[in-house]
């Protein structure tokens, strides 16, 4: 697969996530990413941030998640519309945000429908492969972004080896396969606190 320019890249991602703060959509997109708090949170995500807090972390989240869409975007036109070159190797959390971005479908079509541009992510693409350094970082450097945020952007390595710690303490919770799973009853845990209460 022959991938574009870094350099170019990055110059015309940086112009493409200047054309979107120039909308007037951008406001609410950036509201609207940040509240969807209630809505969206994987097991393997946002937890592997070491001390997260989503509301203290969110707008760099947002930062760095637009950042990506504005690098795909790019990619997307300077390979002539390859999907799977512009489905970059990223970090799980910032890919999170990415999602929590898309999630405002209206607002995103509105807007790069105006922009002329087209925003690139989907799932069958995806590999969780990030190292630091690699095409990524260097398309995100040529934007003139400099080094990315290390608190969000994990290489593949750290990823499982957070995945690792997360997966035991979810078991240890009844969480099974990374939240792909539980033995939770809820009707017996109801009817547990009601005989409790009645006693």
């Amino acid at each position: 697969m022959a991938l574009p320019n870094p350099v170019e890249v990055g110059v015309r991602a940086a112009e493409i996530l200047g054309q979107i703060e120039g909308t007037e959509e951008y406001g609410r997109l950036e509201r609207s990413s940040k509240a969807y708090d209630d809505c969206w949170a994987t097991f393997t995500g946002y937890p592997l941030i070491s001390q997260w807090n989503l509301q203290r972390d969110v707008a760099d989240l947002f930062t760095e998640g637009l950042r990506v869409l504005a690098l795909k975007t790019a990619v997307f036109e300077l390979s002539d519309g390859d999907e799977h070159a512009a489905e970059l190797e990223i970090s799980a959390p910032v890919d999170e945000m990415v999602h929590a971005i898309l999630a405002q479908y209206t607002l995103c079509q509105t807007m790069t429908g105006k922009l002329g541009i087209r925003f690139v992510h989907m799932t069958d693409q995806e590999r969780f492969a990030y190292e630091h350094g690699n095409y990524t970082d260097q398309c995100y450097a040529a934007a003139g972004w400099g080094e990315q945020n290390r608190r969000y952007w994990l290489d593949k390595t750290e990823m499982l080896r957070r995945l690792d710690i997360l997966g035991r303490k979810y078991e240890g919770l009844g969480i099974e396969r990374m939240g792909r799973g539980h033995e939770i009853d809820f009707e017996a845990d109801a009817e547990e606190r009601e005989l409790a209460t009645v006693s």
